[in-house]
Protein backbone atom coordinates (compact mmCIF):
# COMPACT_ATOMS: atom_id res chain seq x y z
CA UNK A 1 0.00 0.00 0.00
CA UNK A 2 1.38 3.38 -1.02
CA UNK A 3 0.14 6.91 -0.34
CA UNK A 4 1.75 10.32 -0.60
CA UNK A 5 1.00 14.04 -0.59
CA UNK A 6 3.83 15.63 -2.55
CA UNK A 7 3.37 19.42 -2.62
CA UNK A 8 3.40 21.62 0.41
CA UNK A 9 -0.13 23.05 0.78
CA UNK A 10 -0.31 26.66 1.96
CA UNK A 11 -3.15 29.15 2.42
CA UNK A 12 -2.68 32.89 1.80
CA UNK A 13 -5.02 35.79 2.45
CA UNK A 14 -4.59 37.36 -0.98
CA UNK A 15 -2.50 37.23 -4.13
CA UNK A 16 -0.62 40.35 -3.06
CA UNK A 17 0.18 38.67 0.24
CA UNK A 18 1.54 35.64 -1.66
CA UNK A 19 3.68 37.83 -3.97
CA UNK A 20 5.23 39.63 -1.00
CA UNK A 21 5.88 36.55 1.14
CA UNK A 22 7.37 34.57 -1.75
CA UNK A 23 9.55 37.50 -2.88
CA UNK A 24 8.39 37.16 -6.49
CA UNK A 25 10.90 38.80 -8.86
CA UNK A 26 12.63 38.84 -12.23
CA UNK A 27 13.55 35.13 -12.15
CA UNK A 28 9.87 34.16 -11.89
CA UNK A 29 7.28 33.65 -14.64
CA UNK A 30 3.53 33.76 -14.05
CA UNK A 31 1.27 31.74 -16.38
CA UNK A 32 -2.33 32.89 -16.07
CA UNK A 33 -5.33 34.54 -17.77
CA UNK A 34 -5.66 38.31 -17.98
CA UNK A 35 -9.22 38.24 -16.60
CA UNK A 36 -7.98 36.22 -13.60
CA UNK A 37 -4.91 38.26 -12.74
CA UNK A 38 -5.79 41.91 -13.29
CA UNK A 39 -8.74 42.15 -10.83
CA UNK A 40 -6.44 40.85 -8.09
CA UNK A 41 -3.74 43.49 -8.60
CA UNK A 42 -5.82 46.69 -8.27
CA UNK A 43 -3.49 48.38 -10.75
CA UNK A 44 -0.29 47.42 -8.95
CA UNK A 45 2.66 46.46 -11.21
CA UNK A 46 4.10 42.95 -11.18
CA UNK A 47 7.79 42.36 -10.42
CA UNK A 48 8.02 39.45 -12.89
CA UNK A 49 7.17 38.34 -16.43
CA UNK A 50 3.67 37.12 -17.33
CA UNK A 51 2.35 34.94 -20.15
CA UNK A 52 -1.41 35.03 -20.71
CA UNK A 53 -2.66 31.64 -21.86
CA UNK A 54 -5.48 33.08 -24.00
CA UNK A 55 -2.94 34.83 -26.25
CA UNK A 56 -1.90 31.39 -27.51
CA UNK A 57 -5.31 29.80 -28.08
CA UNK A 58 -8.68 29.13 -26.52
CA UNK A 59 -10.07 26.14 -24.68
CA UNK A 60 -8.29 23.14 -23.19
CA UNK A 61 -4.47 22.72 -23.27
CA UNK A 62 -3.27 21.78 -26.75
CA UNK A 63 0.08 20.94 -28.31
CA UNK A 64 -0.15 24.05 -30.52
CA UNK A 65 -0.83 26.34 -27.55
CA UNK A 66 2.01 24.95 -25.44
CA UNK A 67 4.56 25.02 -28.26
CA UNK A 68 3.75 28.70 -28.85
CA UNK A 69 4.40 29.52 -25.22
CA UNK A 70 7.63 27.49 -25.18
CA UNK A 71 8.91 29.49 -28.16
CA UNK A 72 8.31 32.77 -26.31
CA UNK A 73 10.07 31.44 -23.18
CA UNK A 74 13.17 30.31 -25.04
CA UNK A 75 16.40 31.74 -23.68
CA UNK A 76 14.83 33.03 -20.44
CA UNK A 77 16.53 31.79 -17.29
CA UNK A 78 13.45 31.45 -15.09
CA UNK A 79 13.84 29.94 -11.61
CA UNK A 80 10.15 29.44 -10.76
CA UNK A 81 6.96 28.94 -12.75
CA UNK A 82 3.83 30.26 -11.03
CA UNK A 83 0.54 28.93 -12.38
CA UNK A 84 -2.53 31.02 -11.50
CA UNK A 85 -5.72 29.61 -13.01
CA UNK A 86 -7.87 26.59 -13.70
CA UNK A 87 -6.96 23.22 -15.15
CA UNK A 88 -5.80 24.58 -18.50
CA UNK A 89 -3.25 26.96 -17.01
CA UNK A 90 -2.06 24.44 -14.43
CA UNK A 91 -1.62 21.55 -16.86
CA UNK A 92 0.29 23.80 -19.27
CA UNK A 93 2.52 25.23 -16.54
CA UNK A 94 3.57 21.80 -15.29
CA UNK A 95 5.28 21.11 -18.61
CA UNK A 96 7.53 24.17 -18.25
CA UNK A 97 9.50 22.72 -15.33
CA UNK A 98 11.82 20.97 -17.81
CA UNK A 99 13.22 24.21 -19.25
CA UNK A 100 12.79 25.43 -22.81
CA UNK A 101 14.82 22.88 -24.79
CA UNK A 102 11.87 20.75 -25.89
CA UNK A 103 8.58 20.95 -27.73
CA UNK A 104 5.50 19.33 -26.21
CA UNK A 105 5.86 16.15 -28.30
CA UNK A 106 9.41 15.77 -27.00
CA UNK A 107 8.28 16.31 -23.42
CA UNK A 108 5.62 13.60 -23.72
CA UNK A 109 8.10 11.23 -25.41
CA UNK A 110 10.95 11.76 -22.93
CA UNK A 111 9.08 12.90 -19.82
CA UNK A 112 10.19 10.10 -17.47
CA UNK A 113 13.84 10.81 -18.32
CA UNK A 114 13.83 14.62 -18.17
CA UNK A 115 15.25 16.38 -15.07
CA UNK A 116 13.19 19.07 -13.36
CA UNK A 117 14.94 22.41 -13.85
CA UNK A 118 12.45 24.88 -12.34
CA UNK A 119 10.26 25.06 -9.26
CA UNK A 120 6.50 25.10 -9.73
CA UNK A 121 4.01 27.00 -7.55
CA UNK A 122 0.31 26.47 -8.33
CA UNK A 123 -2.61 28.72 -7.35
CA UNK A 124 -5.95 27.16 -8.43
CA UNK A 125 -8.72 29.63 -9.27
CA UNK A 126 -11.52 27.09 -9.68
CA UNK A 127 -12.74 24.46 -7.26
CA UNK A 128 -12.43 21.43 -9.48
CA UNK A 129 -9.13 20.63 -11.10
CA UNK A 130 -7.21 19.16 -8.15
CA UNK A 131 -4.23 19.44 -10.49
CA UNK A 132 -2.35 21.52 -7.93
CA UNK A 133 -1.58 18.32 -5.98
CA UNK A 134 -1.14 15.79 -8.82
CA UNK A 135 1.72 14.88 -11.13
CA UNK A 136 -0.49 14.67 -14.23
CA UNK A 137 -0.74 16.98 -17.24
CA UNK A 138 -3.43 16.39 -19.88
CA UNK A 139 -2.89 17.79 -23.37
CA UNK A 140 -5.00 17.70 -26.53
CA UNK A 141 -2.96 16.57 -29.52
CA UNK A 142 -4.77 18.17 -32.43
CA UNK A 143 -3.98 15.63 -35.14
CA UNK A 144 -4.99 12.68 -32.94
CA UNK A 145 -8.21 14.46 -31.88
CA UNK A 146 -7.90 13.22 -28.32
CA UNK A 147 -6.22 14.09 -25.04
CA UNK A 148 -3.22 12.24 -23.67
CA UNK A 149 -1.89 12.36 -20.13
CA UNK A 150 1.69 12.50 -18.88
CA UNK A 151 2.24 11.44 -15.27
CA UNK A 152 5.79 11.71 -13.91
CA UNK A 153 7.14 12.80 -10.49
CA UNK A 154 8.71 15.99 -11.91
CA UNK A 155 5.21 17.39 -12.59
CA UNK A 156 4.35 17.67 -8.90
CA UNK A 157 4.15 21.29 -7.78
CA UNK A 158 6.59 22.38 -5.10
CA UNK A 159 3.78 24.29 -3.40
CA UNK A 160 0.01 24.27 -3.82
CA UNK A 161 -1.29 27.70 -2.85
CA UNK A 162 -4.93 28.15 -1.79
CA UNK A 163 -6.35 31.70 -1.91
CA UNK A 164 -10.15 31.37 -1.41
CA UNK A 165 -10.93 35.00 -2.26
CA UNK A 166 -9.75 34.40 -5.85
CA UNK A 167 -12.83 32.23 -6.46
CA UNK A 168 -15.22 35.12 -5.78
CA UNK A 169 -15.18 36.26 -9.42
CA UNK A 170 -16.00 32.79 -10.82
CA UNK A 171 -19.00 32.65 -13.17
CA UNK A 172 -21.61 30.29 -11.73
CA UNK A 173 -21.33 27.87 -14.66
CA UNK A 174 -17.59 27.50 -14.12
CA UNK A 175 -18.10 26.94 -10.39
CA UNK A 176 -20.77 24.29 -11.04
CA UNK A 177 -18.83 22.36 -13.71
CA UNK A 178 -15.53 22.52 -11.84
CA UNK A 179 -16.99 21.41 -8.51
CA UNK A 180 -18.77 18.51 -10.25
CA UNK A 181 -15.37 17.64 -11.74
CA UNK A 182 -13.93 17.53 -8.21
CA UNK A 183 -16.80 15.27 -7.14
CA UNK A 184 -16.03 12.93 -10.04
CA UNK A 185 -12.38 12.83 -8.96
CA UNK A 186 -13.38 11.81 -5.45
CA UNK A 187 -15.99 9.24 -6.52
CA UNK A 188 -13.87 7.60 -9.23
CA UNK A 189 -10.83 7.34 -6.96
CA UNK A 190 -13.02 5.90 -4.18
CA UNK A 191 -13.97 2.84 -6.28
CA UNK A 192 -10.57 2.43 -7.94
CA UNK A 193 -8.76 -0.86 -7.28
CA UNK A 194 -5.81 1.31 -6.22
CA UNK A 195 -7.81 2.99 -3.44
CA UNK A 196 -6.40 2.78 0.07
CA UNK A 197 -7.71 3.72 3.49
CA UNK A 198 -5.72 6.95 3.17
CA UNK A 199 -6.92 7.96 -0.31
CA UNK A 200 -10.49 7.22 0.77
CA UNK A 201 -10.07 9.41 3.84
CA UNK A 202 -9.39 12.38 1.55
CA UNK A 203 -12.00 11.29 -1.00
CA UNK A 204 -14.74 10.84 1.58
CA UNK A 205 -14.23 14.30 3.04
CA UNK A 206 -14.26 15.81 -0.45
CA UNK A 207 -17.52 14.03 -1.34
CA UNK A 208 -19.16 15.12 1.90
CA UNK A 209 -18.09 18.76 1.61
CA UNK A 210 -19.23 19.09 -2.00
CA UNK A 211 -22.56 17.31 -1.63
CA UNK A 212 -23.47 19.04 1.64
CA UNK A 213 -22.70 22.34 -0.05
CA UNK A 214 -24.98 21.40 -2.96
CA UNK A 215 -27.76 20.28 -0.59
CA UNK A 216 -27.54 23.63 1.19
CA UNK A 217 -27.83 25.44 -2.16
CA UNK A 218 -30.88 23.35 -3.09
CA UNK A 219 -32.53 23.91 0.28
CA UNK A 220 -32.10 27.66 -0.17
CA UNK A 221 -33.22 27.46 -3.83
CA UNK A 222 -30.04 29.28 -4.84
CA UNK A 223 -28.17 28.71 -8.08
CA UNK A 224 -25.26 31.02 -7.43
CA UNK A 225 -21.84 31.08 -5.82
CA UNK A 226 -22.15 29.70 -2.27
CA UNK A 227 -20.87 31.57 0.73
CA UNK A 228 -18.64 28.65 1.77
CA UNK A 229 -16.41 28.70 -1.31
CA UNK A 230 -13.41 27.84 0.86
CA UNK A 231 -15.02 24.47 1.61
CA UNK A 232 -15.32 23.76 -2.11
CA UNK A 233 -11.71 24.82 -2.73
CA UNK A 234 -10.44 22.60 0.08
CA UNK A 235 -12.64 19.74 -1.16
CA UNK A 236 -11.20 20.09 -4.65
CA UNK A 237 -7.65 19.86 -3.32
CA UNK A 238 -8.56 16.86 -1.16
CA UNK A 239 -10.14 15.15 -4.17
CA UNK A 240 -6.92 15.88 -6.04
CA UNK A 241 -4.93 14.10 -3.33
CA UNK A 242 -7.34 11.15 -3.55
CA UNK A 243 -7.19 10.70 -7.32
CA UNK A 244 -3.49 11.55 -7.42
CA UNK A 245 -2.96 8.38 -5.39
CA UNK A 246 -5.80 6.09 -6.53
CA UNK A 247 -6.43 7.38 -10.05
CA UNK A 248 -9.53 8.22 -12.07
CA UNK A 249 -11.25 5.81 -14.43
CA UNK A 250 -13.71 5.53 -17.28
CA UNK A 251 -15.52 8.83 -16.68
CA UNK A 252 -12.31 10.69 -17.45
CA UNK A 253 -11.31 8.26 -20.18
CA UNK A 254 -14.61 8.68 -22.04
CA UNK A 255 -14.62 12.44 -21.56
CA UNK A 256 -11.34 13.02 -23.38
CA UNK A 257 -12.57 12.30 -26.94
CA UNK A 258 -15.56 14.58 -26.24
CA UNK A 259 -13.18 17.39 -25.33
CA UNK A 260 -10.86 16.58 -28.23
CA UNK A 261 -13.59 16.38 -30.88
CA UNK A 262 -16.05 19.02 -29.67
CA UNK A 263 -13.91 21.32 -27.47
CA UNK A 264 -16.18 20.83 -24.48
CA UNK A 265 -14.57 22.03 -21.21
CA UNK A 266 -13.21 19.18 -19.13
CA UNK A 267 -15.65 19.41 -16.20
CA UNK A 268 -18.66 19.57 -18.53
CA UNK A 269 -17.39 16.59 -20.55
CA UNK A 270 -16.99 14.53 -17.38
CA UNK A 271 -20.51 15.45 -16.30
CA UNK A 272 -21.90 14.31 -19.67
CA UNK A 273 -20.76 10.72 -19.10
CA UNK A 274 -20.67 10.46 -15.28
CA UNK A 275 -24.13 8.95 -14.88
CA UNK A 276 -23.78 6.72 -17.93
CA UNK A 277 -20.53 5.19 -16.71
CA UNK A 278 -21.78 4.42 -13.21
CA UNK A 279 -25.08 3.03 -14.48
CA UNK A 280 -23.05 0.68 -16.68
CA UNK A 281 -20.86 -0.33 -13.73
CA UNK A 282 -24.02 -1.28 -11.84
CA UNK A 283 -25.39 -3.29 -14.77
CA UNK A 284 -22.12 -5.23 -14.99
CA UNK A 285 -22.11 -6.00 -11.25
CA UNK A 286 -19.22 -3.79 -10.12
CA UNK A 287 -18.83 -3.46 -6.36
CA UNK A 288 -19.66 0.17 -5.71
CA UNK A 289 -20.62 -0.41 -2.07
CA UNK A 290 -17.74 1.64 -0.56
CA UNK A 291 -18.87 4.88 -2.18
CA UNK A 292 -22.55 3.98 -1.90
CA UNK A 293 -22.18 3.83 1.87
CA UNK A 294 -20.77 7.37 1.88
CA UNK A 295 -23.56 8.65 -0.38
CA UNK A 296 -26.25 6.92 1.72
CA UNK A 297 -24.98 8.71 4.83
CA UNK A 298 -24.90 12.10 3.08
CA UNK A 299 -28.40 11.73 1.61
CA UNK A 300 -29.88 9.89 4.59
CA UNK A 301 -31.31 7.16 2.34
CA UNK A 302 -30.92 3.47 1.64
CA UNK A 303 -28.08 2.38 -0.65
CA UNK A 304 -30.36 1.44 -3.53
CA UNK A 305 -31.51 5.06 -3.85
CA UNK A 306 -28.16 6.85 -3.74
CA UNK A 307 -27.54 7.16 -7.48
CA UNK A 308 -30.99 8.55 -8.23
CA UNK A 309 -30.55 11.08 -5.41
CA UNK A 310 -27.07 12.02 -6.57
CA UNK A 311 -27.94 12.70 -10.19
CA UNK A 312 -31.15 14.51 -9.26
CA UNK A 313 -29.09 16.84 -7.05
CA UNK A 314 -26.50 17.39 -9.76
CA UNK A 315 -29.24 18.30 -12.24
CA UNK A 316 -30.26 21.10 -9.85
CA UNK A 317 -26.68 22.37 -9.66
CA UNK A 318 -26.14 22.23 -13.43
CA UNK A 319 -28.28 20.99 -16.28
CA UNK A 320 -26.56 18.08 -18.01
CA UNK A 321 -26.36 18.37 -21.79
CA UNK A 322 -26.77 15.28 -23.94
CA UNK A 323 -24.22 14.19 -26.53
CA UNK A 324 -26.90 14.56 -29.18
CA UNK A 325 -26.64 18.33 -28.68
CA UNK A 326 -23.08 18.05 -29.99
CA UNK A 327 -24.19 16.05 -33.02
CA UNK A 328 -22.84 12.72 -31.72
CA UNK A 329 -24.37 9.93 -33.81
CA UNK A 330 -24.00 6.14 -33.74
CA UNK A 331 -20.86 6.19 -35.89
CA UNK A 332 -19.23 8.81 -33.64
CA UNK A 333 -20.06 6.75 -30.53
CA UNK A 334 -18.18 3.82 -32.08
CA UNK A 335 -15.26 6.02 -33.16
CA UNK A 336 -14.85 7.60 -29.71
CA UNK A 337 -15.09 4.20 -27.97
CA UNK A 338 -12.28 2.93 -30.22
CA UNK A 339 -10.21 6.02 -29.39
CA UNK A 340 -10.68 5.43 -25.65
CA UNK A 341 -9.62 1.81 -25.98
CA UNK A 342 -6.50 2.81 -27.91
CA UNK A 343 -5.38 5.88 -25.96
CA UNK A 344 -6.72 5.71 -22.39
CA UNK A 345 -5.55 2.41 -20.92
CA UNK A 346 -3.78 4.36 -18.14
CA UNK A 347 -7.22 5.44 -16.88
CA UNK A 348 -9.19 2.30 -17.72
CA UNK A 349 -6.88 0.31 -15.44
CA UNK A 350 -8.52 2.16 -12.51
CA UNK A 351 -12.08 0.96 -13.25
CA UNK A 352 -13.81 -1.16 -10.59
CA UNK A 353 -14.79 -3.58 -13.38
CA UNK A 354 -13.43 -4.03 -16.87
CA UNK A 355 -15.33 -2.22 -19.62
CA UNK A 356 -15.23 -3.53 -23.16
CA UNK A 357 -15.23 -1.33 -26.25
CA UNK A 358 -18.88 -2.28 -26.73
CA UNK A 359 -19.63 -1.18 -23.16
CA UNK A 360 -18.07 2.20 -23.88
CA UNK A 361 -20.04 2.59 -27.08
CA UNK A 362 -23.22 1.77 -25.14
CA UNK A 363 -22.33 4.39 -22.50
CA UNK A 364 -21.90 7.06 -25.17
CA UNK A 365 -25.20 6.02 -26.70
CA UNK A 366 -26.98 6.26 -23.33
CA UNK A 367 -25.64 9.81 -22.84
CA UNK A 368 -27.10 11.16 -26.08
Amino acid sequence: MEFSVKPTIAVYQSLQNFIQQKDIGSKDLIITNEYVLLPQLNGAPLPCDVLYQEKYGQGEPSDEMIDGMLRDMKGKDYRRIIAIGGGTVIDISKLFVFGDGYDVAGIFAKGPELPKQRQLLVIPTTCGTGSEVTNISIVEFKQKQTKIGLAVPALYADEAVLIPQMLRTLPYGVFAASSIDALVHAVESYVSPRATVFSRMFGRTAIEKILRGYLKMKKQHVRGLPEDLEDFLVASTMAGVAFGNAGCGAVHALSYPIGGNYHVPHGNANYMVFEGVFRRYKELGADLSPVEEVLAEVFGCIRSNVWANLFELLSFVLERKGLNELGVDEAKCAEMAASVMENQQRLLANDPIRLSQEDMKAIYRSCR
